[in-house]
């Protein structure tokens, strides 16, 4: 067995590949080519991707998409109706109207928010499941599936280096951690993932968890921002107002047995206060968490274990 690694600069971040294999490069390079295939079919900002496309006849007529695309939409919609939920997968006019993150940002006026909050309705994505069709009822709806679509290519590619009888492997796709096998260079077999610290520059973390055949999510409101008449903006919403959402969390982290998993729950929870995610998440079996708030304080779930 050998150990290789990779490095791409694709979905607006970099992403790190390790595997250890007979084979590391080959199962490498395909990965790589199936990260560059999700990036052209999913995005939600390139205007010729099988996403787009839906979101081109939104108001208009259904779309017949690939299984995977269906799969993720249909995923994303059941989790975004969920009671309390403040993942939206349909609130992709709303993130193209701010334009958080990007040069050309700004500030919608209060009547444009209002306008957008009539079409960002996750219950008016209409789905057949027999054909794969999706249909936007409305004109001027889009999907946007940054909140989930990480997570789910994460589970792809650690899924493929299975399969292919790799013994280890580790994907990082910025914030989105995902491990299987033993750690080579630990001992106890355990990887070793940091937790940023959301006030300081990337690499300065407030915890170290050891890790194995699990995935670490963090979402947080540090590393896009944008600033308008002296106030800072976040690009975490709140499909409710149209605005940045109002809570005292900097960061949250979910660990998880699925990377799709921990991509869900930071994103359905981000939204509540520290306190309210930090009991939701002791309360659902299959996660842990960590919670940062805006005034530094630190919260673990009752399963974390840290170093």
């Amino acid at each position: 067995m050998q150990i290789a690694t990779t490095t791409l600069h694709l979905m607006g971040t970099i992403i790190r590949l390790q595997v250890e294999a007979a084979n590391p490069e080959a199962l490498l390079e395909l990965a790589s080519a199936k990260l560059r295939d999700y990036e052209k079919r999913f995005s939600a900002n390139d205007e010729n991707s099988e996403l787009m496309q839906v979101n081109h006849q939104a108001g208009k007529s259904g779309v017949v998409v690939d299984r995977e695309l269906y799969e993720l939409i249909k995923i994303g919609k059941a989790q975004s109706v969920a009671p309390g939920s403040f993942l939206n997968i349909a609130i992709g006019p709303l993130i193209q109207e701010w334009r958080v993150g990007f040069a050309d940002a700004k500030m919608p006026t209060d009547e444009r928010i209002k306008a957008l909050l009539r079409i960002i309705d996750p219950h008016k994505i209409s789905l057949t499941d027999d054909s794969h069709q999706v249909f936007l009822q409305e004109s001027g709806m889009a999907i946007d599936l940054g909140g989930l679509a990480k997570g789910y290519f994460a589970d792809k590619i650690i899924a493929d280096f299975k399969q292919a009888g790799a013994k280890s492997g580790l994907i990082d796709l910025g914030g989105n951690v995902l491990t299987f096998g033993p750690a080579a260079n630990h001992e106890d077999g355990q990887w070793r993932i940091g937790i940023q610290n959301p006030f300081l520059p990337r690499g300065n973390f407030v915890t170290i968890l050891p890790t194995q055949n699990q995935s670490i999510v963090t979402s947080g409101i540090y590393e896009r921002k944008f600033k308008w008449q002296g106030k800072t903006y976040h690009h975490i919403f709140d499909s409710q107002t149209g605005y940045p959402s109002t809570t005292d969390l900097a960061s949250l982290t979910i660990v998880s047995e699925r990377s799709l998993t921990g991509e869900i729950w930071t994103t359905r929870l981000f939204g509540q206060n520290a306190r309210e995610a930090i009991q939701i998440i002791n309360q659902t079996p299959e996660i842990e968490g960590i919670a940062i708030t805006d005034d530094g304080q630190i919260a673990f779930s009752s399963g974390i274990k840290t170093q």
